[in-house]
């Protein structure tokens, strides 16, 4: 089944002790206020990625499409950061890194009466008067997808692009007989 991959949120441990403060004063788009929160935050442009920095060398990379992007944005983080680091026996020129969540869209090619599904289904909640769409919460593989009336779906909770195409066919399978084709 056809989807694009909107965000890939994936953490890291680039096997540095890093200096924050001297992080943020020497390298551009690094946010840094540890009244407000314990981590940096570096802002790249190319892949265009948000990663949160952690004194103990541990990142969170979001905003990348593809596991492709993710590696590209951990090895230029890596790049930038070193000169301010103190490696450790963890340090690896690429760094391992684990999903944690891809967040994708598609359309299922229905159009879904909500308030039917929402009755037929005891794994969807629906409140329009709180917002337009119903929400499918599976157990395997373990994901929501947020449901709307024209038949367009957005997949959250997987940890890789099978497990977003198996969500997508079983909420199909779900769906298709509560639902008129267009």
């Amino acid at each position: 089944m056809k989807f694009t991959v909107q965000n890939i949120v994936a953490s890291s441990a680039l096997g540095l002790e890093l200096e924050l403060y001297t992080i943020a004063a020497k390298i551009p788009n690094v946010e840094y206020e540890p009244e407000q929160f314990p981590g940096a935050i570096l802002k790249l442009n190319e892949p265009k990625s948000s990663l949160l920095l952690f004194k103990n060398g541990k990142v969170i990379c979001t905003g990348t499409r593809s596991e492709k992007e993710v590696k590209r944005a951990l090895k230029r983080t890596l790049e930038l950061l070193k000169p301010y680091g103190k490696k450790t026996k963890e340090f690896r020129a690429n760094p391992a890194f684990a999903i944690q969540n891809i967040v994708a869209s598609s359309t299922l090619g229905l159009e879904l009466d909500l308030y039917n599904i929402a009755s037929s289904l005891h794994e969807v909640e629906y409140e329009p008067e709180q917002f337009p769409g119903a929400i499918l919460k599976l157990k395997d593989p373990k994901s929501s997808l947020l449901l709307f009336k024209n038949g367009k779906v957005i997949c959250t909770g997987t940890k890789s692009e099978k497990e977003v195409d198996r969500a997508l066919k079983k909420t199909l399978a779900l769906l298709k007989p509560l639902a008129e084709k267009k």
